[in-house]
């Protein structure tokens, strides 16, 4: 009924070229757009390390012509991909806090959550979103060593891969959940259908699966090719993903657009007939493109990367020549492609800062030798420009940037490359 799983080694290295869609199985895939070979984008060495051979690898869009399912080309080994010294944290961002918080508002007042309901997170980095959810039972699932971040704040975390056996383990260790949430992870794991069938094993009778993710519509709107990484195995638009849903019986009932990561999808589902549908479903559906009309916005998506990357380059190409000093504003995994697409490296960009505390403090760009620095030395060098590359959030950041006393330009790359 589902795809067939392509076998590996775990932790062999191995990457597995995708060849048939991950969702229906449909062969062959449309070629969409190449952004050429990558770094995984959080490997990221330490400042004045002897160089060494780092992996770097294909990166490409593939478009399903029957389920509309866009998809990245090439499966990454997830050892790679997510390393136990993972360095990305939930918490450091405030929008994403603010989206957990009112996450936790709406599904508390839609669900009628009581206190011995059980709340999982899959993915749970370091526990920004169960932190909401602590006058309930959580337990949080998460990979790599920033699991140990939401341990030491009291929330019980299982340093584990998301598989079907973690899921059983967990259900008859804590019993049925009532909700089970999937935040920026559930377009990340490989074999897809063992993973919902994993939901389901942890889901009880009258139990809800919330997803968020990057929402394909928005991406294509706001041209994100820089969240396109090998982390991101799939890009759904609720067509696609209520579509893989079905295939286990589970029916969205409720999606709404989120602000997280430049444009996400929420996406309420349970098992069929379990929950009444919310007009929401209908109408997201109904203003997405499907077919002709995807192909279509496809192809005009990667004409207009090709055109940004050029845009962005002639901008910089002019900072250059007038003797600019230039930095990079925040080292979000999304930097990394923007970074290595549009060929920036230490000779354009003198270095990126981050706030204080962050875990990339003191290594490298990935793909590069520009350092990664604390943010204060933006108003103590005072530089010419700074790329703010979590353009995103760039409302938020500007402000704040300016209040510390930053008297240079503020640049964001996307979608226009343009001054603040």
């Amino acid at each position: 009924m589902f795809p067939a799983k392509v076998a590996r080694a775990a932790g062999s290295g191995a990457s597995v070229p995708v060849e048939c869609c991950q969702v229906c199985g449909h062969a062959p895939l449309t070629n969409v757009l190449s952004l050429g070979y990558m770094p995984p984008v959080n490997q990221m060495v330490a400042i004045g390390a002897v160089p060494r051979q780092q992996p770097w690898f294909p990166t490409n869009l593939l478009h399903c012509g029957k389920c509309d399912l866009v998809q990245l080309g090439l499966a990454v080994d997830p050892t790679i991909i997510f390393p136990p010294e993972y360095p990305y944290t939930s918490g450091t961002t405030k929008l994403l806090r603010d989206n957990f918080a009112e996450l936790h508002a709406e599904a508390s007042a839609m669900l009628k959550l009581g206190p011995q309901d059980l709340v999982i997170d899959i993915g749970s980095n370091d526990g920004t979103l169960l932190s909401n959810f602590k006058s309930h039972r959580v337990l949080g699932i998460e990979p790599t060593e920033v699991g140990k971040i939401a341990a030491s704040r009291g929330i019980p975390t299982l340093q584990r891969y998301f598989t079907p056996e973690t899921a059983a383990e967990v259900r008859r260790e804590h019993g049925p959940a009532r909700v089970v949430t999937a935040a920026n992870c559930f377009a990340h794991i490989e074999d897809v259908h063992a993973i919902v069938e994993g939901i389901l094993e942890l889901l009880g009778p009258d139990g809800v699966f919330i997803s968020e993710s990057h929402y394909l519509i928005g991406l294509l709107d706001t041209l994100q090719y820089d969240t396109v990484y090998h982390e991101h195995l799939r890009y759904y638009s609720l067509n696609s993903l209520a579509n893989l849903l079905q295939m286990h019986g589970l029916e969205v009932f409720h999606a709404r657009p989120i602000p997280t990561h430049g444009g996400s999808i929420r996406v309420y589902a349970a098992r069929r007939g379990v929950q009444p549908v919310n007009d929401s479903v209908a109408k997201m559906l109904a203003s997405e493109p499907r077919g002709a009309a995807m192909v279509a916005r496809l192809n005009s998506f990667r004409d207009e990367v090709v055109l940004s990357k050029l845009r962005l380059f002639a901008m910089i190409r002019d900072l250059k020549e007038a003797g600019a000093h230039i930095c990079g504003i925040s080292a979000p995994s999304r930097a990394s492609t923007l970074v290595n697409y549009v060929g920036l490296d230490e000779g354009i960009i003198d270095y990126v800062c981050e706030i204080a505390g962050s875990l990339k403090i003191g290594k490298c760009m990935p793909g590069t030798s520009i350092p990664v620095v604390e943010e204060s030395r933006l108003f103590t060098d005072q530089p010419d420009a700074a790329i703010i590359f979590s353009w995103h959030i760039a409302d938020e950041l500007a402000p704040k940037l300016r209040a510390k006393g930053y008297r240079g330009k503020l640049i964001t790359p996307l979608p226009v490359p343009r001054e603040l």
